[in-house]
């Protein structure tokens, strides 16, 4: 033992904010993080920071501490000394005659009051069985070691025994020698038929090769015996302040799978009655594992003792050779992944799995959608109870790489007709020469597809008209049927003949019938509904997931003179999204189906002028049918208006001018019944909310385009310059400024 002031300086590891538990009597300690914390190697090694943030103290837990006693004067454990601490070895006092035994108590469990430094489980209580043979610690010179202490093994099985009957969650023998003997080994068995786990010092025979590649046998002996230990017991080695191996701790040896190490070197503890000295030995890192246990025994009073040790041996930290290793055993104490979900997670009272991380991803209507809380209760592999803001796992579908896929070259538009029919194909040339191509994939799909766009239009009588599609829309197609035409823009588009979310369209079908100066039109379209994956490209032949849908359209249109109008109503039904949008796991099997009513007119003023717009309205009604069930109503809108003008300079040219936005949210969003407190006496859910999740965003997309198309002998000029203003529906980000000049010719 060394006798300095002030310890050596150790680094902070950044504290992880973790889920906080729902066990009502946890109050999260947010002013945990002080000098004294900092100055207390043993609790910033582990971070210990993690269960304290968690509202982990210790509380209500007994830790049994057999030993040398506890200093009768300390009051470094102020009404936490169980009132059935006792001496077990004949004598009349728990009096620590020694020191030992009051700096592996405090390093456990010393008080939290601002100043020097704090044990691990700060508000734990501890039951102290003094069991030194009467008069073997008296004559001491030093108090850097117990070996003038002698403890025999009857008395030792006594403290067991009555630190068991005291309601000991967690034994701690700061203890080491030769193998324990049969009466030893009963105590030590019933012990851990109780569940009661035993932290047990390595040894501190590191200098003796012949000893140091093993913990001593008074550990290795009943860790190794499964018949005793039930996976119960933890042989505790020794590291520094930099996670290296002390060089007087046993390692672990052939006891590799029951072996911990935590810091148990330059510890600073009470000594001399009124001193703090620096304790260095495998005793001083036996008690930080066991006040860990404390802390997750109060956080989670579900968990079994053969649990929290497997879940202390499962987040410790590696040290040395990958995974569990002769030198460190399962590694070094860690506590911020054990205060983490840990395992499969599942929605509270269900059995539906859910992610930490990704539970979902909104749609471009959606935008920046979706950032309030929405705070559930989850449970771990471990049946542990968590809070979790399910708002922060959905992912949003940022805004769309507007003029990558549009100015795509090497596209020919191939068409044939009769009177009665017409064909027409669109051809992307890649390396391979000319290959049908979609064009209503964003780039990235459509760089794979190379599949048929095609659409073939035919006539059924003289008041008929029937055709079907791929890669369009059945808006679009009926829209076509009808005879309407619109100025061509690049990125501001018309959302009555979109999807107004990325959409894989496999076919589309309408039949257009005149009734005087009356249309009706009926169209169907079938498809998939494209979300950003969420595993890397790498791993998938495509970075999309595709959900189904289907789409059925009614139109009615009339021109009264040099007014063409349409009115139509659309119904959208999808099988696992909602408006483009999918919820995985307990938000999962989504099922939304929408009603979108559109209205369109354009009007012709003369010497080439025209004026239009269109507006869509939608009301989607959505369920969610997994392990959090849900629904609600949602409102949408996205409208167009345009100018232009036809033959302005030269004859066929076209000038156009249109401020539109896309779909977008407006109102709605869904109401979900989520577990919000978990009862672990009855293991069960016993409080429920309704919350909500809104899905209106506060950006607008609103486009303003100008466009210009020229007719050349022989080939075309265009030209277009667009605004987006709050792009994707993303209120912060910065306007999206663009222009395109493309020139197409045949050879």
């Amino acid at each position: 033992m060394s006798s300095t002031p002030t310890p050596p300086s150790t680094p902070t590891p950044t504290p992880v904010p973790t889920p906080t538990p729902t066990t009502a009597p946890l109050v999260p300690c947010n002013d945990c993080d002080t000098q004294e914390y900092r100055d207390s190697v043993g609790p910033v090694s582990m971070n210990a920071l993690a269960a304290y943030q968690a509202g982990a103290t210790g509380k209500s837990i007994t830790a049994g501490i057999v030993d040398t006693g506890i200093d009768a004067g300390t009051d470094q454990f102020p009404g936490r000394i169980a009132s059935g601490s006792k001496n077990v070895a004949g004598g009349t006092t728990t009096d620590d005659e020694d020191g030992h035994g009051t700096a592996v108590a405090f390093t456990l469990a010393g008080m939290r009051n601002g100043v020097g430094s704090q044990g691990v489980a700060f508000d734990a209580t501890l039951f102290i069985a003094r069991a030194d043979t009467p008069g073997s610690c008296a004559d001491t010179s030093s108090d850097s070691s117990d070996d003038s202490c002698s403890f025999s093994d009857s008395s030792i099985a006594a403290g067991i025994d009555a630190a068991r009957q005291g309601g000991a969650k967690v034994i701690n023998l700061s203890l080491g020698g030769s193998a324990p003997d049969s009466q030893l080994l009963q105590a030590i068995n019933r012990a851990t038929q109780a569940g009661i786990i035993i932290v047990i010092a390595a040894g501190n025979d590191g200098d003796d090769p012949s000893k140091a590649s093993n913990p001593d046998a008074f550990a290795a002996n009943p860790a190794n015996n499964s018949a005793v230990s039930r996976g119960l017991i933890i042989i505790a080695g020794s590291v520094n302040s930099q996670d290296r191996i002390s060089d007087f701790s046993n390692r672990a040896g052939t006891s590799a799978a029951y072996y911990l190490a935590a810091v148990g070197e330059d510890v600073r503890a009470p000594c001399d009655d009124t001193s703090v000295c620096l304790w260095s030995g495998t005793s001083f890192a036996a008690p930080q594992i066991s006040g860990a246990v404390a802390l997750l025994a109060q956080a989670f009073p579900n968990l079994t003792g053969q649990q929290i040790v497997d879940l202390l041996f499962s987040t410790a930290r590696d040290a040395g050779a990958t995974g569990r290793d002769s030198i460190y055993g399962n590694g070094i104490l860690d506590l911020t992944e054990a205060f983490q979900p840990q395992g499969t997670q599942t929605v509270a009272g269900t059995s539906t799995p859910i992610s930490t991380s990704v539970n979902g991803t909104l749609s471009a209507p959606m935008g920046d959608a979706g950032t309030g809380q929405l705070g559930t209760v989850i449970l771990d592999g471990y049946s542990r109870a968590f809070a979790i803001d399910l708002a922060r796992t959905l992912n949003h579908t940022g805004p769309g790489r507007t003029l990558a896929g549009l100015l795509t070259g090497g596209q020919r538009n191939l068409s044939v007709s009769t009177p009665d029919i017409g064909i027409a194909v669109t051809i992307a040339e890649g390396p391979q020469g000319a290959q049908p191509e979609r064009m209503t994939l964003p780039f990235s799909e459509a760089q794979q597809a190379r599949t048929l766009a095609a659409s073939v239009t035919a006539r059924l009588g003289d008041r008929s008209t029937f055709a079907f599609a791929s890669s369009e829309t059945g808006g679009a197609l009926a829209a076509r049927l009808s005879g309407q035409s619109q100025p061509a823009f690049l990125v501001a588009r018309d959302p009555t003949r979109s999807t107004g979310f990325d959409a894989d369209i496999d076919g589309a079908a309408a039949v257009r019938r005149q009734f005087g100066r009356w249309g009706l039109t009926a169209a169907m379209e079938s498809g998939a509904v494209l979300v950003r994956g969420t595993l890397p490209y790498a791993s998938t032949r495509t970075p999309w997931d595709r959900y189904g849908y289907a789409r059925m359209t009614l139109a009615a249109d009339r021109r009264f003179g040099p007014l063409s109008a349409r009115l139509a109503y659309t119904r959208l039904d999808e099988a696992n999204t909602v408006l483009g949008a999918h919820f995985d796991g307990a938000l999962g099997a989504a099922r939304a189906s929408t009603n979108f009513v559109d209205a369109g007119a354009r009007l012709w003023l003369g010497n080439g002028w025209s004026l239009g717009a269109s507006t869509r309205q939608g009301w989607t009604g959505a369920v969610l049918r997994s392990g959090i069930s849900g629904g609600g109503i949602i409102h949408t809108t996205g409208y167009a208006a345009d100018i232009g003008r036809e033959s302005w300079f030269v004859r066929g040219d076209r000038l156009g001018l249109r401020v539109s936005q896309p779909l977008r949210v407006a109102t709605g969003g869904l109401n979900l019944n989520m577990p919000s407190h978990w009862d672990y006496a009855s293991e069960s859910v016993d409080g429920w909310s309704v919350q909500r999740l809104n899905l209106a965003p506060t950006g607008r997309e609103v486009v303003t385009e100008l466009s210009y198309f020229l007719p050349l002998a022989g080939a075309t000029l265009s030209t277009n310059l667009f605004r987006r203003s709050n792009p994707g529906n993303f209120a912060t980000l910065p306007d999206d400024l663009g222009a395109a000049i493309r020139f197409n010719t045949a050879f």
